[in-house]
Parts: structure tokens; C-alpha cells; sequence
């Protein structure tokens, strides 16, 4: 909420309360139905302490935000934020669906609309109410493994069925130190038995803080050949205050350090390479290239630099916008690994159909893509950002086994 001014978030309150008005005159027309006074009552009373209570604590949240601990501040910030979109939403959806079932209700016989036009309406508000809260609570955390195989022309046979894991976006500070929930994830992929463990960037929200504790159970990760990381868009605390440029730079540094303590390998416009029976793979990472409104820290040809002689590459780059730019059709690269997008958090995938949102701001969101045989591999996310749920776009653990085409 630091991001956005008083006037900004009164503005937001007033939304809601207009919003819980028009959905409290059409909950009273379905209270009517209630014969208990009482239960009416109480039904109305409990409506309106919810709505007055959450406004209450949006402003004083906002007024007092730089008074509070930064570690309760984030957890406060995203538990508003998951009751405000729990609160909102459904009764936006239960008042439009309603309006429309009575200023329509002429096509409903008169006495069945008495019953029909609430069950609807409170169906409506009821339905967008229950998966938001299964988002938050249960989604947020259930994990999936999305396994691939793909086939490459130029994979040294020495390097035939490596198996590679790919995480992404973890935004550790939104765990909270629930250190036992990061622990499964861990798990799930350690019994992979991966050769390679490939994290495309965003390991924090924005500070260093975050990361107390963590290495316990990032160091747990296990890989064969190596674990190798780069940095996202959040790791550079652009979007934070800082009293001085050394505080900044501070933070930064104490992130990059973090890597060595769970034994990643961060590539910052690096690469390095990878031999087996005398063939090798090289394995590069730039640090993170954007377009506006994100900032371009990565080089490319820095990356590229000692390895243009090994025909096989694979790049670790965490916006998936940079392949289109830089990469395809412009190098040899044959598999990029992005992140960034996490879905949106948002949408539906079943078998090869997948849509969310966001697909309209980014044409590479999520899942497996190909041109001329380069491809690029943009993963959902492990954590969140923001909204504190996931809708129909589940955390992701990226499975791949490398294949040399016959």
C-alpha cells in the first residue's frame, strides 16, 4: 500500500462502501423471506461490522504503514488484500446478476421469482466467494508438477535423458516463514532426481530481511550436475524506499550473497559449462531484461561471450518478453527458461488449453513455446504476489528431459 497515496486508497473505501450499500438493499429483500427478527437482525448487523471494520483498517493500515515492523507490515498488507477481493468481488458479481434477475423478472412467473431470483442472487455472491477463499487457503500451496520431454537436434548424446527442474518466483517474503509449506515443494522435487535445478528469478518481494532462515531449506535441494540461478525484477528493490543509495546496494548484495548460502550458482550476464565423456552444454543467465515499466539489467552478448563455441545452450532469463527480443531467430540458443508472469494467478489449464488475462499483455505467459526449433519455457511461479491466492493457475514445479532427435 505504500505505492499508492491517501487520496488513492479513500477513493478504494469509498468503492467498497458504495459496493456493500447496493448489496445491502438487495440482501434485505432476501431477509425478508427470514420469519426470525432476530436471525434478520444479526444477518445485518454482522454485514455491516465486516464492511466497517475493513474500511476502518485499510485507512489506519495506510496512515500508519511506516510506524509498523516491515515483517508484520507485508503480512497485514497481503492478509487486507485477500479479505478485500474475497469481500469485493462476490458482491459486485451478486449485485449485477441480481439487478439483472429483477429488472428482468417479467420473464419469470411472478411467484417463482419470489424464490428463484434470491437463491440466484445469493448463489451468485456465494459461488465467486467460495473459490476465492479455496485461491488463498488451499491453491496458493498445491503444488503441480508440469513434466515435459523435448527434442533437440544439436543435445550431445553424453547429455541424452538430462533431466532438468525449473522453479520460479518464489517471493519468499509471502510465506511467512511457514518453512514446513516450502519444505513439500523441496520434497516434490528432490524426488525427481534432477541432474540440473534451474530458479529464473524473484527469490524475494523486494528485502534482503526476507530471506532469514530460508537457506535451512533451500539448501536441501539436490542436483547432480548443479543448481544455477538468476535474478528477477524484484530482487533489485526498485520498489522500495530507501534512505540511501548504500541501503539499496546493501540489500542487493545481502540477496546475491544469500545464493552461496543454499549453493545456486547466480549468473549475473555469465555462463558457465557443463562436460560429460568430453562433451559439454553451456548453461547462461542474464540478469533481468524488461521493457518498461521494468528495468534491463541483462547482457546477453556478456553471456555469450565464452561459450559461442558450444553448439548446445540453455538460457536462464527471467522475462520471457526477452526471448522474442534478443533471443529467437538472433542466436542459437536452443531453451530458455522464464518466469515472471505467474499466470496472473489467474485462469484455466486442461490438457494443451490454457487462458488467463494476461495473455494480453504478454504474448509468452505460460508453458512450453516453439519457433525454428528454439524454445522457450515461461513457469507459473512458486509463490505469489499481490493477491495472496491462485485461481485455476496452480504453483508450478517445471519438469523437463532432454531429448537428442533421432
Amino acid at each position: 500500500m505504500r505505492s499508492f497515496s491517501l487520496f488513492t486508497i479513500l477513493l478504494l473505501c469509498l468503492a467498497i462502501l458504495l459496493v456493500d450499500v447496493m448489496a445491502f438493499y438487495w440482501l434485505r429483500s432476501i431477509t425478508t423471506l427470514i420469519s426470525s427478527p432476530f436471525l434478520k437482525t444479526t444477518i445485518h448487523v454482522l454485514f455491516w461490522i465486516f464492511t466497517i471494520g475493513l474500511i476502518v483498517a485499510i485507512i489506519v493500515l495506510k496512515t500508519t504503514l511506516d510506524d509498523i515492523n516491515p515483517r508484520r507490515k507485508h503480512k497485514l498488507i497481503s492478509s487486507l488484500y485477500g479479505l478485500t477481493v474475497s469481500s469485493f468481488i462476490p458482491k459486485i458479481i451478486f449485485v449485477i446478476i441480481i439487478s439483472i434477475l429483477y429488472y428482468t423478472r417479467t420473464m419469470i412467473p411472478e411467484k417463482a421469482s419470489l424464490l428463484i431470483i434470491p437463491i440466484i442472487g445469493l448463489f451468485s455472491g456465494f459461488l465467486p466467494f467460495s473459490i476465492i477463499v479455496y485461491a488463498i487457503f488451499k491453491a496458493v500451496y498445491h503444488f503441480k508438477i508440469h513434466q515435459h520431454k523435448i527434442s533437440f537436434n544439436n543435445l550431445p548424446k553424453s547429455f541424452e535423458g538430462l533431466k532438468i527442474v525449473q522453479i520460479s518466483d518464489l517471493h519468499i517474503g509471502g510465506f511467512n516463514y511457514r518453512f514446513n509449506i516450502l519444505e513439500r515443494a523441496a520434497k516434490l522435487i528432490n524426488e525427481l532426481e534432477p541432474d540440473l535445478i534451474f530458479f529464473t528469478g524473484d527469490l524475494v518481494n523486494n528485502y534482503a530481511w526476507e530471506l532469514i532462515g530460508w537457506e535451512n531449506v533451500l539448501n536441501k535441494l539436490v542436483a547432480k550436475k548443479g543448481k544455477y540461478a538468476v535474478l528477477g525484477n524484484h530482487d533489485y528493490g526498485d520498489y522500495s524506499q530507501w534512505n540511501s543509495d548504500k541501503e539499496k546496494e546493501d540489500n542487493f548484495n545481502k540477496i546475491k550473497q544469500f545464493y552461496k548460502k543454499i549453493n545456486f550458482e547466480l549468473l549475473l550476464n555469465q555462463s558457465d559449462i557443463i562436460e560429460v565423456n568430453h562433451e559439454k552444454i553451456a548453461i547462461l543467465g542474464v540478469e533481468n531484461w524488461g521493457t518498461p515499466p521494468f528495468k534491463k539489467y541483462g547482457d546477453l552478448e556478456s553471456s555469450l561471450n565464452k561459450v559461442q563455441h558450444i553448439p548446445f545452450k540453455i538460457l536462464l532469463s527471467h522475462d520471457p518478453t526477452h526471448w522474442n527480443e534478443e533471443v529467437v531467430n538472433k542466436t542459437d540458443i536452443a531453451l530458455t527458461l522464464s518466469g515472471h508472469t505467474h499466470g496472473m494467478q489467474l485462469g484455466f489449464n486442461y490438457k494443451d488449453l490454457k487462458w488467463s488475462p494476461i495473455k494480453y499483455k504478454y504474448q509468452h505467459w505460460a508453458g512450453l513455446y516453439e519457433h525454428n526449433k528454439q524454445y522457450l519455457y515461461v513457469n507459473r511461479g512458486l509463490g505469489w504476489l499481490g493477491f495472496p491466492g491462485r485461481i485455476g493457475m496452480r504453483p508450478e514445479i517445471s519438469c523437463f528431459k532432454l531429448i537428442k532427435t533421432r
